[in-house]
């Protein structure tokens, strides 16, 4: 369990009044939010807050701010762009999976998937799994890779492949492991027509 401190800020002309301020995990997994949020009666121009989360932090994660209230009587709604949070030190980071492929590709044709890794400081014994999930919510494992050992600032790429059979949206995920304890995840979709 640890803190997290948000720095709230108006950059408007209006008074903003009544604001629920929540932190939001992108991925439970790896940072837990606790609490319901915040409360903030009233934030004038150019005023700034800080407010306290409880958060649990397993893995490197990523979080966003939604906020609701109003602003001259009016409600409104924003969310901020999502923010990385650093936990620990990091083996590696999985930076990227893309499905290789033309748009809506047709039923039984083969998809690669590639995933794309940087070591952050030496590695090794690293695991990386692909899935499919398909159209009537199926999962498919598309193959488990022991990766090489990894240096500092090095890049490597593996891939998998994937043949669908249905019409309609696939959703391709990239899990990265240390041991047990998942590092990284990604998540590609695919809209795969009729053939």
């Amino acid at each position: 369990m640890r803190w997290a401190t948000l720095s709230l800020k108006n950059i408007g002309d209006e008074e903003l009044n009544l604001l629920d301020v929540r932190l939001n995990s992108l991925d439970a997994y790896s940072i837990a939010i606790h609490g319901t949020g915040s409360y903030v009666a009233s934030l004038g121009p150019r005023e700034e807050k800080v407010l306290p989360f409880q958060i649990q932090a397993n893995a490197t994660g990523r979080v966003y701010v939604s906020l609701d209230g109003f602003k001259n009587g009016e409600p409104f709604h924003w969310e901020s762009p999502d923010m990385r949070l650093k936990v620990g030190q990091e083996l590696a980071e999985l930076v990227s999976l893309f499905a290789l492929t033309q748009p809506y590709p047709p039923a039984g044709e083969q998809i690669k998937c590639e995933a794309t890794l940087l070591g952050l400081i030496p590695s090794r014994g690293l695991r990386l799994g692909f899935w499919a999930e398909t159209p009537s919510g199926e999962f498919e494992e598309l193959g488990i890779v022991e990766t090489k050992d990894l240096s500092g600032g090095e890049v490597a790429r593996y891939a998998a492949e994937v043949t669908p059979e249905e019409e309609g949206l696939y959703t391709i995920h990239a899990y990265l492991y240390h041991g047990t304890r998942r590092i990284g995840h990604k998540v590609d979709k695919v809209y795969v027509r009729e053939a």
